[in-house]
């Protein structure tokens, strides 16, 4: 149960800091808060990652409630008894759902997350990528120190 709020507090944060940007940012905007590092940038995406299948809405519809399926059996089964895993899936389920919602509602991702890495101008981003991304570094990390034994 505890891993299922902590995904719904992921969502909850994803969505809440959508809905702040836009409310206040218009499409396009930004705001700088580390001068050529951190930057609040308001933009919208139809596609996934880097807007690839842009406009793919059935496509994107179809493996979110596959994926969330998988993802929620493994919970089921072996997530509630590993911390580890259960940790990552809940960052899965969290970010899958807080995308998933904004395809659903909005028909687009908001993204606004702006960062420098090394003078490297990364996509923006939001909340739920950061967190699928957390989960499947939560989950290779399990895989490699406790997937030898089996789920």
């Amino acid at each position: 149960m505890i891993f299922y709020i902590l995904a719904l507090i992921i969502l909850l944060v994803d969505q809440i800091s959508k809905w702040i940007i836009v409310q206040n940012l218009n499409v396009g905007e930004s705001i700088q808060i580390v001068p050529h590092v951190f930057y609040i940038t308001s933009l919208r995406n139809t596609g996934a990652a880097w807007n690839i299948l842009e406009g793919q809405f059935v496509f994107f519809f179809i493996i979110t409630v596959i994926v969330l399926a998988i993802v929620i059996f493994y919970m089921q089964k072996a997530g509630r008894k590993q911390p580890l895993l259960g940790t990552s899936l809940a960052f899965i389920i969290g970010g899958t759902l807080g995308n998933f919602l904004d395809r659903l509602f909005r028909g687009e991702v908001v993204d606004f997350i702006h960062v420098y890495v090394f003078g490297y101008n990364y996509p923006v981003f939001n909340i739920a990528d950061s967190s699928l991304f957390t989960g499947v570094g939560l989950m290779i990390l399990y895989l490699f120190r406790d997937g030898r034994k089996g789920i």
